[in-house]
């Protein structure tokens, strides 16, 4: 769709330009696909919450929406807490159900992991592998 900042008789018109905008980028946003961003956490969870924004970008880069559970949840969930941990696991596989896909990185499955590529599974959500780069392989 083609935006233009003058109305049909050529007068400038900012405000339906801007309405108008912010409409055409909406769009564009819901037909990005939902993916979800399976990668480690629990042991080194500095690093391993660095390689998953980082897992993120990459997701946005490609057109799509990372949904990474591991990042939000445990800003209000203790990880080293075991009910607080399978409550975050719960609450991301809540999400895992309204992704297209599931893009599993590095080469290292953790137990986490392992219950998230099982539910995807089941769910015959399709799942991509990647390496710590980035870089997809088959598995």
């Amino acid at each position: 769709m083609s935006i233009n900042l003058y109305n049909q008789e050529g007068y400038h018109d900012p405000t339906a330009y801007g309405a108008l905008s912010r409409m055409e980028q909406e769009e564009k946003a819901a037909r990005r696909p939902l993916v979800f961003i399976c990668s480690p956490f629990a042991g080194d969870m500095e690093g391993n919450a660095r390689r998953a924004r980082e897992y993120s970008r990459f997701a946005v880069s490609e057109d799509c929406i990372p949904i990474a559970p591991h990042l939000l949840f445990p800003q209000f969930l203790e990880e080293t807490d075991p009910a607080g941990r399978a409550l975050g696991i719960s609450f991301g596989l809540v999400l895992q159900s309204m992704c297209r896909e599931m893009w599993v990185f590095g080469d290292v499955i953790s137990k986490g992991m392992a219950a998230e590529i099982k539910k995807a599974k089941e769910r015959g959500i399709p799942i991509r592998y990647f390496t710590e780069h980035c870089v997809e392989v088959g598995r």
